[in-house]
């Protein structure tokens, strides 16, 4: 659903919750969020994140707002060609306040992305994570996700 209120597009609304674009007035919600779910703040993470995100059509920065306040995020992008991937939407942060969990609004946040990156040209997403963050990795595969045809290397660095 698209609704115009105030000059600003909702991507999706219902009751008391809108999902719509993310402004740079929102990053003191966003680094609230992130902080409570991570235990880490990082403003500038943030501020840079808006301004890489925030304005491109293939890029996605998206908030969810319950009445007004700012309760969840969610970025995501359209990636093309890494080792011979072919073109998908990749879904790479994503937070909800914890007060706001069990209400479907990561649900709501999951399908509104997926709609903006396959109106983007996506046909499949991808996200990754780690592999004891049993909290998100059961919220995607609630949503449909299963394992990919990738698989991370990684080595530490001196």
């Amino acid at each position: 659903m698209s609704n115009k209120t105030n000059g600003e597009e909702y991507l999706f609304e219902l009751d008391e919750l809108v999902i719509r674009r993310a402004s740079a007035g929102d990053m003191s919600a966003v680094v609230d969020i992130d902080q409570l779910n991570t235990g880490i703040t990082k403003p500038e993470y943030w501020k840079d994140t808006f301004v890489r995100f925030g304005s491109r059509s293939d890029r996605f920065f998206l908030v969810a707002e319950d009445s007004g306040e700012v309760i969840a995020f969610i970025i995501g992008e359209m990636r093309a060609w890494e080792f011979g991937s072919p073109p998908c939407g990749w879904i790479f942060a994503m937070g909800v306040n914890p007060n706001a969990r069990l209400k479907k609004v990561g649900s709501h946040m999951f399908n509104v992305m997926c709609e903006c990156l396959n109106k983007a040209g996506a046909d499949k997403v991808r996200t990754m994570l780690a592999r004891d963050d049993n909290l998100n990795m059961a919220f995607f595969r609630s949503q449909g996700m299963m394992g990919g045809p990738f698989i991370e290397l990684e080595m530490p660095l001196d």
